[in-house]
């Protein structure tokens, strides 16, 4: 085959030369790969122990995440679901500003509780936590909780929004666990507000908040739990490349020999 250069050429033979050779433009995938570092593996594997654990509703595990949803109407109206065909709903919006949601989860009693605010600041983050350890948790010795690295997500923020005494108190019943940077899928919550709660054109923070504790209210219901598959082992065999090298003969104890080595199902 001769490579060469032409002046012009159609979109049709554009086409079927992408089509000839299976290459969509169109297209893409993106990824978020961290970087092999000890303190990637430490934070994975320190929440891996945590969903490991057996229940206790002493020591609940609980899972926290929040989410900004941007509030969008459709003034040309939809159109119901009908025999054979989906929902429809016309491609121009109105945006009506955002609200945030807050989301905890506790996998292995199949709970949820979910706030709608109006913003995401470290203050609404201390009153959600507090609503946890001193209302849906209050009978618990401590709220074994796992959530992401925003900069909100801090026991600082405890003290920004109460007195010293209060910012105490609700601090000395949280255990906190923290999932490493680029690893969202290592927040059960997180997960559940990217494939349960997100997916569909809301108006207002009123409607809002009547759809989310609608389906909260639903799930509770039915105790719908999460079962986490993923664990060290697995993490140590799939992830290995993200594992540091070990540098033998440092760290090792004689005698002992350095073991080898979809992530949850809601339902």
């Amino acid at each position: 085959m001769i490579l060469g250069h032409v002046d012009s050429i159609s979109n049709v033979t554009v086409y079927r030369k992408l089509k000839s050779n299976d290459v969509k433009p169109w297209q893409k995938k993106s990824w978020c790969t961290p970087k092999p570092s000890a303190k990637f593996v430490a934070k994975m594997e320190d929440v891996l122990d945590v969903y490991a654990r057996p229940y206790d509703p002493r020591f609940p595990v609980v899972c926290l995440d929040e989410a900004s949803k941007e509030l969008h109407s459709t003034p040309r109206g939809t159109e119901p679901v009908m025999p054979g065909e989906p929902a429809r709903e016309d491609y121009e919006y109105a945006r009506h500003g955002t609200a945030n949601i807050f989301l905890a989860i506790e996998p292995l009693a199949g709970k949820r509780s979910v706030r709608v605010t109006d913003r995401r600041t470290s203050v609404d983050f201390a009153q959600e936590l507090r609503c946890l350890v001193e209302v849906e948790y209050r009978h618990a010795e401590k709220v074994v909780l796992v959530t992401d690295n925003l900069n909100t997500h801090t026991t600082a923020a405890l003290y920004e929004a109460f007195e010293p005494e209060v910012a105490f108190r609700i601090a000395s019943r949280v255990e906190w666990h923290y999932t490493p940077e680029h690893a969202s899928w290592l927040n059960i919550a997180e997960i559940a507000l990217s494939t349960e709660c997100m997916g569909r054109r809301i108006a207002s923070k009123e409607d809002l908040e009547r759809q989310t504790t609608a389906w909260e209210d639903t799930r509770n219901r039915k105790r719908v739990k999460v079962v986490w598959h993923f664990c060290r082992e697995h993490a140590r065999i799939k992830l290995r490349r993200l594992y540091p090298k070990f540098v033998a003969g440092v760290g090792t104890i004689p005698g002992q020999a350095l073991s080898k080595g979809g992530v949850a199902h809601f339902g």
